[in-house]
Parts: C-alpha cells; sequence; structure tokens
C-alpha cells in the first residue's frame, strides 16, 4: 500500500538571513522526517538614489565586492541608469514621492539603503520613512539610511533635526536598521571658498570646527557596511546609528585660510562677516534664499559644536585614513602640493 505523505513547510526571516524548514510526515509507519533548515545568505542589495553623487559612488563600492546579480538599484528615472544592466545589475523605477512603486523595486531586497532627499522638512521625513516602511514590508532584513554626523533635533542647521525624525520612525517600524552618520561632505568647501584665491579673503560668517570628510570615502565605508557577511566581505554591524563617520581633524575656516594660503603660496586672509550680510551678498549674487539660509545654519550650528565630533570609524571600514582636508582643497584648487 502505498505511503501517505504530509509536507509542511515554514519560511521566514531571521535578522539578516532567510530560513526554510520542512516536516513529513509519513503515515505509514508514523514516522516524522524533519529537513534541516537551510540558510540563505543575502543575496540582494537594493540602493536607493543610484544616480545621484552618494549613491552611484556606492553602487561602484559594491560592485567590487558583490556579484552584480545582487545588487538593484532603485531610480525615479530608469532611463538615466547607464553601463549597470550590461554589467547584470537590476533597474527598477523607485519614487518616495510613490511609494506604490517602491515595492516592486524593493522585491527580494534583503538590504535596502535609502539615500536620503534633498528636500527638508516634514515631506523629506515623510518619505524617509515610507521608504524604510516599504523596504521592512517586502521583508528586508536591514534597512540602511544615510543620516548625518549632527542629528541634534534643536540644531540650526535645518537638516539635522530632519535626520533625527527620520532615525525615530525608522527605529519605530521594528525592523533592523543602520543609520549611517556621514560627516559633512569635503567638497561643499569649494563653494565656500570659491573666489579667496582671486580677492586673497576669504569672508565668510562666523563658524566653529567641521569634520569635513569626503563623500567617495562615505560611500567605500557604506558599500562595506551594506556588504558584511555576504560574498566573503567583512564588516561590522551596527544596530542603530553608527559612530560619527568623520576624518579624523575638525578644522575651522581659520584653518582653511591657513592651507589654502600654503598651498597656493598667496597669502589669503579670513575675514569674518556678520550673517545678515552674508546672506545679501549670497542672495545678491543668484543663490537661492532657501539654499543660502541652510548654508547659515551650517555656520551656526558649527558655532555650538555641532559638527566637531570626530571618530575613527570610518578610517577602520575603509581600511585607510580618510582623505584630509588639505588633500580635497589640493584637489580643489587644481594643483597638487
Amino acid at each position: 500500500m502505498a505511503s501517505d505523505l504530509l509536507a509542511i513547510g515554514a519560511r521566514g526571516l531571521h535578522g539578516d538571513q532567510r530560513y526554510q524548514l520542512i516536516v513529513i510526515f509519513d503515515d505509514s509507519s508514523d514516522t516524522v522526517i524533519l529537513i534541516p533548515p537551510i540558510t540563505k545568505e543575502v543575496q540582494m542589495i537594493v540602493i536607493t538614489g543610484a544616480t545621484g553623487a552618494f549613491g552611484s559612488a556606492v553602487v561602484r563600492e559594491l560592485l567590487h565586492k558583490i556579484p552584480a546579480n545582487e545588487l538593484s538599484v532603485s531610480v525615479r528615472d530608469p532611463a538615466k541608469v547607464r553601463g549597470l544592466p550590461e554589467h547584470g545589475v537590476r533597474v527598477r523605477r523607485g519614487d518616495f514621492g510613490d511609494p506604490a512603486s517602491l515595492t516592486a523595486a524593493f522585491e527580494g531586497a534583503d538590504r535596502v539603503l535609502v539615500t536620503s532627499v534633498d528636500s527638508l522638512g516634514e515631506r523629506a521625513v515623510a518619505q524617509h520613512s515610507s521608504a524604510a516602511r516599504a523596504a521592512a514590508d517586502v521583508g528586508a532584513g536591514r534597512v540602511f539610511y544615510t543620516a548625518h554626523q549632527n542629528t541634534a533635533i534643536d540644531s540650526p542647521f535645518a537638516a539635522a533635526p530632519d535626520h533625527g525624525a527620520t532615525e525615530e520612525r525608522i527605529a519605530e517600524i521594528g525592523v533592523p536598521w543602520t543609520s549611517l552618520r556621514n560627516g559633512f561632505y569635503a567638497h561643499i568647501v569649494g563653494q565656500l571658498i570659491h573666489g579667496a584665491t582671486e580677492t586673497g579673503e576669504l569672508a565668510l560668517p562666523e563658524d566653529g570646527p567641521v569634520s569635513w570628510t569626503s563623500r567617495d570615502d562615505l560611500a567605500a565605508g557604506a558599500a562595506v557596511l551594506l556588504a558584511a557577511g555576504i560574498a566573503g566581505n567583512d564588516g561590522p554591524v551596527f544596530d542603530g546609528p553608527t559612530p560619527p563617520l568623520t576624518v579624523p581633524e575638525a578644522v575651522t575656516f581659520d584653518d582653511i585660510a591657513y592651507l589654502i594660503s600654503d598651498i597656493t603660496g598667496k597669502l589669503i586672509r579670513r575675514t569674518i562677516i556678520g550673517d545678515d550680510d552674508w546672506l545679501h551678498r549670497m542672495t545678491d549674487s543668484g543663490a537661492p534664499e532657501p539654499a543660502a539660509r541652510l548654508m547659515l545654519g551650517m555656520f551656526q550650528a558649527a558655532r555650538r559644536g555641532d559638527f566637531a565630533t570626530t571618530d575613527p570609524a570610518l578610517g577602520e571600514l575603509i581600511g585607510r585614513q580618510p582623505q584630509t582636508i588639505r588633500a580635497t582643497l589640493a584637489s580643489l584648487l587644481g594643483t597638487s602640493r
């Protein structure tokens, strides 16, 4: 007489690993056959904002660490993606302003990097948290978010409270998460020193120490964390916020004026101008007022030490010293000195 077999299966997610359990009942012999759990390492990393400067840099780093078919990008306009589909990277449309699109964009994801948007206020916080929830809903084992080293709710720098509020909402979702506390992007210094070598004067509002950090170094650090445990890649796991991901030294614009002088051989004098005066200069030169006020908030936050913290974590992640502000300035000024 033929055996009557009944199979019961279960699948689930534990941390960053998927598992499968199958139990088979054999009625003819009153035996139970247990097939041991089969674990599957994380295989799909989704990067949002992959046509932006930071997201695309993370993608480049990941392609040196994991197979292309384990990488997917979520972008508002897939037509703008060049060179990735040909190498086996999955490209899907995903728009933070269209939550339904994220379900398809994040399909099969084990880890999702939610790259922060370039807007401010509740709209930005809502979009970040909506994307994180969409990642959790498709079964992602961990959500990564690109925050800032400064997440103080009372900071004069408008992006800081947005990052803090986003972290709080992601924590409420219940999925494992990591917030990348990135240092201030060093390339922004180029906008602030514009014209200084021609005039011999660096005229800016009063400031404080800032740990200006290379965006490429931060992307490399993000890739290490995203790929940890995949394809033989080592790396730590941070639950919640990372340590500050910065260069080892925070500098003021007095220091930057000195470095420019040393690099170019031309004396640059640092002068302090009032906040309102600087704001008027910026808008009169064509800068949009919201952008100028955001940058003024950076100076005001720097005065109270919001960007002064440094930590060795980034250098430890990428296995080398992060690019110094001197090297950044030399590159911005077009010299190798």
